[in-house]
């Protein structure tokens, strides 16, 4: 695979082209509204196209519109930037890290898209060596645009985010997610139950890249889930951290106590407390 050479303050060069952050951020931003667009006006004839289609277990779906919201995305961005290889939850990619590529969800929340509940968003997001430099994530339903750049901040709809300034743990709004086997979501759930004497209250929306972008909004104090996978915080998380949050990723928290799957997003003020009633409730390794 082809790398980029970096020269400075983010730019590279690769695949025949000058990359920098911002650049890259206008690209995110243009497809995943040219693919929101799409994705709302195909959502009933997706819905009633059935029968819809499982993954990994019956509650794991994957409609129409999924499948043809990563066909126009790969398509925009093989047209924008051509020769960037793309990472997408419905037709994969390569798993190699080095170099630029492309992290995309097409409907990150298919079961809200399925039942029309309306917190569903598509996400992309570009990364260099594994981490994110850029990212957006539009919400079909309601339009609105959250995106970010390394170094640049993060905006909704052109205004700037920041997060929120909770520093006490028992007064901080929390959000997170279960798995999709029965099972994981019964310790989860168990949990979650101990988890909320230590906290204000708890959300479950169902849409990773949103949760985190609640988190760079301050709607949401903190976040944490196990078991994502790259497309689902690839955007959501650079969103998060460009509005000033504190972040901890699968696979980067060797010995921490979370689980080598967790993701954790807070607000400055309450990471270290948060983490550790994480730990007290169980749900650090649920």
């Amino acid at each position: 695979m082809q790398t980029l050479t970096a020269l400075c303050c983010d730019v590279f060069v690769g695949f025949g082209f000058e990359y920098d952050a911002q650049t890259l951020r206008m690209v995110a931003v243009e497809v995943a509204e040219q693919t929101a667009d799409l994705v709302r006006s195909i959502r009933d004839e997706a819905v009633a196209q059935g029968p819809v289609e499982t993954k990994s277990t019956e509650t794991d779906v994957v409609t129409t519109g999924d499948r043809a919201a990563e066909r126009l995305i790969r398509d925009r961005l093989a047209t924008l930037r051509p020769g960037v290889p793309v990472l997408g939850e419905e037709e994969g990619g390569e798993a190699a890290t080095d170099g630029l590529r492309w992290v995309v969800d097409p409907i990150d929340g298919t079961v809200n898209y399925l039942y029309g509940f309306p917190w569903y968003g598509v996400s992309i997001a570009a990364q260099v060596d594994g981490e994110s430099v850029a990212g957006a994530v539009v919400e079909p339903a309601s339009g609105r645009v959250w995106s970010a750049a390394r170094g640049h901040g993060a905006e909704l709809d052109g205004r700037p985010l920041r997060i929120s300034g909770a520093d006490r743990v028992e007064m901080a709004l929390i959000g997170t997610g279960f798995s999709y086997s029965v099972e994981r979501r019964r310790t989860q759930a168990a949990a979650v139950a101990r988890l909320l004497g230590e906290i204000r209250d708890i959300r479950r929306s169902g849409a990773a890249s949103l949760d985190l972008c609640a988190v760079a909004a301050g709607w949401l104090d903190g976040y944490y889930e196990h078991g994502l996978q790259r497309w689902d915080w690839a955007a959501g998380a650079l969103i998060a951290t460009e509005a000033g949050a504190r972040l901890r990723l699968p696979g980067t928290g060797a010995g921490d106590g979370l689980g080598d799957d967790a993701i954790l997003c807070t607000a400055p003020g309450i990471t270290e407390e948060f983490t550790a009633a994480l730990k007290r409730s169980g749900a650090a390794g649920a």
